[in-house]
Formats: C-alpha cells, sequence, structure tokens
C-alpha cells in the first residue's frame, strides 16, 4: 500500500536553524567577553602585581659584593686576608612558615641564641627586600652536606661561600689594624644614595683602625647578575652579569719584625709602644697591650666573648698607644730645656745649686727633687742626664706657662698628631685658659711649677711622645705619623726654628749621655750597644704624695706604682728612628721601659748577624702642605702630683 507523501516546511527549520545560530553566537559572544574582560582584568588591572611576583620568582638582580683589598706590611707580608667561609643564608619572604623552617634547621646544624638573637635582629631591622639574611658562618663540610640532602625542605634557605676577613697575627696588630664586621643599618643610614648602592650585597664593614680609616679603599665597587630562579628561589641560570671591582690592596709602613719586637718585649705588661722613623713619618711599630683576637669580631662577636673582654681588669680593647692619656713625666724635659733656651731664661753654662727641693720666694712649699738630698750644682746638660727636677721647677718658673704653652704644642703635645686613625686623643697641654674653662679656677705658679716636670695637668698618649721625639730627632722638622706607604697629602705644622739652631745638636748629645754616660738615668738601655742613642726616661705618678710624705713601693698596690715610660731615637748621628715605650705601673723608665725601646731599636737597626744596617726610608715624596696649629680645645684632668724620681 502506497505511503502518503509528506511535503518538508522549509520556512520553519529555517526559522529553527536560524534561532540555534543566534543562540550560539550569543553564546560565543558572551564567552569571548568573559574572556577578554579576565585578560583585560590580569594584564591591566593586576599588571603590577603579577609583574613583581613574575620577577621575584623568575627573575632577580642579585648584587655581588666586590672582594676586600689585602693589607699587607712594608715588606709585603700578609696582615689582613680573605678567605672562603660557608653561610647559611635565608631569604625569609620565599618562607611561608618561617618558625618551622628555622626547627627544621636546627635539626640539622646547631645554632646557638646568638646566631639566632643576630638573625632576628637583621631581620627586623631596616633591609633590601628580598635580601637573604646571614643565619650562620663557618659551616664545616658535613653541615653543608646535611642542607644540601634536605634542601627541597627548607624554603628559602641557601649556602652560600664568600670571602671573610682573616687576621692572621690575631692579637699583634689588632689595635692598629682594627676589624670589620656585620655592615648595619646605622652604617647604611650615614652613608649618601651612591654609597648606599655601592654597599648593595656587602657584609662587611670597617670598624675601626685601618679598617675603617681606609674603608673608602679597601672596599671596591659592587657588581651585579641576573639569575633566573625556580619557585623555591635555587638559580637556574645566570642571564647577564657586570662583575664587581675588587677593593685596593693597602701595602702600610709597618714592619712585621718590629711590631713583634715590641709586643714581645713588653711581654705581658699592660703598656704601649710606637716606632716612627723621623725621616718621613712612616710609622714602624703599633703595640698595645694587652691585645685582643680581631678575628672574633669579623662574623659577630658572642655574648661570651664580649663579656670576657669588658670584664678583663687589664682592658684589652682599650688603644692605649692612640687614647692612652698619662703625665709624661721626664720625658719631655729636652723639649721644656729647648723652650728655656729659645726664651733666653737659661743658658747652657747658666748652674744652680740644687738643695734636694725648690721653693718660690716667700713661700715655705718645698717642691722635692726626686733626689732628696739633692743634685748639688746642675747646669742644663746635667740636669738632662740625671733629670734634675730642680733645675727645671726653676727654669719653669722663669719661662712661665703662656710660653711653655706655646712652645710645647709645636711638638704635638696637647694636639692630636695626624696620624691615619679615627678617635685619637689630644692629650693635655695645660693653659690659663684651658684651667679657667675646665676646672673655673685660675692659673697658680705651683702649676706651672708641676708641668715644668711633665706632671699636673699635662697628659700625653704613648703617639704624641714618638712623634714629639721624632721632631726633636729631626732638628725640628715636623714629624706626620703615617700608617700607608703610599700616603703623601697629610696636613701638618710648621717647623719649629730656633733662635740659635746648634741647641738641637746640643740636647740631643745631653740625651746620649742619658744612655751613654755612667750617670745617666737610662744607661741599662745601652749595654754592648752596636750603635749610639739618645734617650730620656720618665716616670708618671698614679697618685698624690704631700712634701713631706714617704712611701715604701714594695707595699703599694701593683696598680699604684708608677708608670714608666722612655723616649729614645738612633742612631745618634742620622736618627732613622723614634721610640716611645709606656709600661703601666712599671715604676722605672731607664730600667723597665728601657730596654723594652732597645729591643725595638735593634730589630730596624741590626740585621740578622747583628749589625747596624740602617734601612732606607720609603720611597715616597715627603709632605708639603704646611698648616698652622690648630687652638688646644681639650678639658682634660689629672691627679695632683708630686715630684717624681726619673
Amino acid at each position: 500500500m502506497r505511503q502518503p507523501l509528506t511535503l518538508k516546511d522549509h520556512h520553519h527549520e529555517h526559522r529553527l536553524f536560524s534561532l540555534r545560530l543566534l543562540v550560539a553566537v550569543a553564546l560565543v559572544l558572551v564567552l569571548s567577553l568573559v574572556l577578554v574582560g579576565r585578560m583585560a582584568w590580569l594584564q591591566i588591572a593586576q599588571h603590577s602585581r603579577f609583574t613583581t611576583l613574575s620577577d621575584n620568582n623568575r627573575v632577580l638582580t642579585q648584587a655581588m659584593s666586590p672582594p676586600r683589598g689585602l693589607i699587607t706590611d712594608r715588606n709585603g707580608e700578609i696582615l689582613a686576608v680573605n678567605r672562603p667561609d660557608f653561610t647559611l643564608e635565608l631569604a625569609v619572604e620565599q618562607s611561608a612558615d618561617l618558625h618551622d623552617t628555622l626547627n627544621r634547621i636546627r635539626q640539622l646544624i646547631p645554632l646557638t641564641d646568638d646566631d639566632l638573637e643576630r638573625f632576628e635582629r637583621r631581620r627586623t631591622s631596616a633591609r633590601r627586600p628580598w635580601e637573604p639574611i646571614p643565619l650562620r658562618g663557618r659551616l664545616t663540610e658535613e653541615e653543608i652536606a646535611r642542607i644540601a640532602v634536605h634542601q627541597h625542605e627548607l624554603p628559602g634557605a641557601r649556602v652560600t661561600a664568600s670571602p671573610v676577613r682573616y687576621y692572621p697575627h690575631s692579637h699583634l696588630f689588632s689595635h692598629v689594624l682594627g676589624y670589620v664586621n656585620r655592615l648595619n643599618a646605622e652604617d647604611l643610614d650615614n652613608m649618601t644614595l651612591a654609597e648606599q648602592r655601592n654597599y648593595s650585597g656587602t657584609h662587611y664593614y670597617g670598624r675601626t683602625g685601618v679598617e675603617r680609616y681606609y674603608e673608602h679603599r679597601l672596599h671596591g665597587q659592587v657588581g651585579y647578575r641576573q639569575v633566573e630562579t625556580n619557585a623555591r628561589g635555587r638559580i637556574l641560570r645566570v642571564l647577564e652579569e657586570q662583575p664587581p671591582i675588587p677593593g685596593d690592596d693597602l701595602r702600610l709602613s709597618l714592619d712585621l719584625r718590629v711590631q713583634q719586637a715590641a709586643y714581645d718585649a713588653l711581654g705581658e705588661r699592660r703598656g704601649a709602644v710606637i716606632a716612627i722613623d723621623p725621616r718621613d713619618g712612616s710609622v714602624l711599630a703599633f703595640v698595645s697591650r694587652p691585645g685582643f683576637d680581631p678575628n672574633l669580631f669579623v662574623t659577630g662577636i658572642s655574648h661570651k666573648d664580649y663579656a670576657r673582654y669588658q670584664q678583663d681588669h687589664d682592658h684589652p680593647l682599650f688603644n692605649r698607644a692612640l687614647q692612652g692619656r698619662y703625665p709624661p713625666g721626664s720625658t719631655v724635659k729636652p723639649m721644656l730645656g729647648l723652650a728655656g733656651l729659645d726664651a733666653g731664661v737659661t743658658t747652657w753654662e747658666r748652674t744652680i745649686h740644687d738643695p734636694g727641693y725648690f721653693s718660690l720666694e716667700g713661700n715655705p712649699h718645698r717642691y722635692r727633687d726626686w733626689k732628696r738630698w739633692g743634685h748639688g750644682q746642675v747646669d742644663m746638660e746635667k740636669a738632662v742626664v740625671q733629670s734634675c727636677d730642680t733645675y727645671f721647677y726653676d727654669m719653669g718658673f722663669r719661662l712661665g706657662i703662656d710660653r711653655m704653652h706655646d712652645f710645647m704644642v709645636g711638638f704635638s703635645i696637647g694636639e692630636t698628631t695626624g696620624i691615619d686613625l679615627l678617635n685619637e686623643s689630644e692629650g693635655n697641654m695645660p693653659s690659663r685658659e684651658w684651667k679657667r674653662a675646665a676646672r673655673n679656677a685660675p692659673w697658680f705658679h705651683g702649676d706651672t711649677i708641676n708641668t715644668s716636670i711633665g706632671q699636673g695637668f699635662m697628659l700625653t698618649t704613648p703617639l704624641q711622645l714618638a712623634v714629639a721625639t721624632a721632631i726633636l730627632a729631626n732638628d725640628g722638622h715636623q714629624v706626620v705619623p703615617t700608617l700607608a706607604a703610599d700616603e703623601t697629602h697629610r696636613p701638618r705644622r710648621p717647623d719649629i726654628v730656633l733662635k740659635d739652631p746648634q741647641n738641637w745638636e746640643r740636647m740631643k748629645h745631653a740625651m746620649e749621655a742619658v744612655v751613654h754616660s755612667n750617670r745617666g738615668t737610662g744607661r741599662v738601655m745601652a749595654k754592648d750597644a752596636r750603635y749610639h742613642m739618645g734617650a730620656k726616661s720618665g716616670t708618671a705618678q698614679v697618685f698624690s704624695v704631700g712634701q713631706e710624705e714617704t712611701y715604701n713601693e714594695e707595699e703599694l698596690a701593683e696598680r699604684m706604682l708608677d708608670h714608666a715610660l722612655i723616649v729614645s731615637f738612633a742612631p745618634v748621628e742620622n736618627p732613622a728612628i723614634a721610640v716611645a715605650v709606656m709600661v703601666e705601673n712599671g715604676r722605672h723608665g731607664g730600667s723597665v721601659a728601657g730596654p723594652v725601646a732597645r729591643q725595638v731599636m735593634d730589630a730596624w737597626l741590626l740585621d740578622e748577624d747583628g749589625n747596624l744596617s740602617v734601612p732606607e726610608p720609603l720611597a715616597r715624596p715627603p709632605i708639603q702642605n704646611a698648616l698652622p696649629a690648630p687652638a688646644n680645645t681639650t678639658a682634660a684632668t689629672a691627679h695632683s702630683t708630686r715630684t717624681a724620681a726619673q
């Protein structure tokens, strides 16, 4: 049976197709709009955020600290060097749970309370974003291996190898070289923006001594590199690199052999030794004992070690050579004698009778000589050789404090010497103005008399005494103590010009007799000498004694004994070394400090066979620019003093 014929409704199908097409197009448009909107939101509204996340997680710019310059003595012996140190660092921004990460690290390697305290202090202080913070240094190979095995469990942690300062001679040069330690926020705050950029990536900064003074030369120029990292901060590849420029090596004028001789000669006693070449101002030895181990300070000294230094009654962190202020005693009598001669208040031939004391007319007070029965008839040379106090009391009273002050500051007494170190003490050369400002009191005749033998308010550093001796040995030509072997641009005072230049030679001859005559106070130091030297011994009182009082040295506590001092130079005919020695509570300058000075001079002037062999000065041009001496502004204090045996 035939089926009925069915006709298609083309109009209906066309409408259905159009409707479906419209829905599909609308759906595509909606989805496209959503996609475009999302893309716009991500790339425009969130562009800054995702760019930062991308850069921080994939491409980092790392600062590369420059290798610090080496420090050597004049002969190339290494005094400060860099050696590799493996340090665990932690980028806290990459650690989701810092507490958990630190606990995991503590299970792998020992962390002290000091380590964690330093880490927390650096974490909470101002620092550059994403900069890793050192957690612990001096890692052993075994510790490095443990960290490497568990690296995947320690997000943000990495072991870096970086050069760390090392001082191979430890205590020997501690007070002159100083040390570096961690750069901190305060250091950065005191820098210009350009300097801050140059210290990006740098962990260490010169803190004291030569390391601090020549920081600008030793540091170098920072470098940079761009690296690609994964999400855990591990470097995948280096994209670009600009190497750092190493710091300059620094050659010093110090001589290791002379420094060692000075250090050994002091032994375990507290004191200081300074040796200078008067021909060019080169510092040959700079010793302050006791010293300290500067290596402990580099990566951060522990509380225990620092407390040990702080509680030590010998004060090993105190720089006696640069900052210790002591009455110079009779060591300045040659300079004071030149002042009297130049002012015309005395002559080489003028004599006085010394009964063992000096009194002002109409005043019963007696200023005692160290030799209670006196020296008899005394002229200038005998007064220097036998250290006659009475002669200098009389001469100093005639000279007066005004002329005394103006003459002595030319020898750097009471003034900074200009050495290339920071925090040098001025000492004190007293004057009427100083006492009025410091004590609110007038100047008395007794003050002048005490000052005339290097006591009373007069205070000097061992460095100042060495410079003053070098100037005298140099016939008044100024000497600027200098540590850097290539340093030439140093300000200096005008030379001291005497009315009679022959007084320089005559005073040096008198100082020679201090050592080489039978009655000289420093004769013990000249035994079996291969050369002639000049010297002047002295003592500095620790407490005062009344004019009629006496005491037994053997019954005094060790720290109440007089300080022992001596200044010396050699060879007399052409001085190539000037030395100042101070031994705290050493009692007697000639017999205690004298042998120390002798060993230092031998180390410089004698060869290995014990023959005289004077080294040539450093090959550098003399310092030319002369400056007037600055006004004395030190407000020093000192004990009232008695006359001391020299």
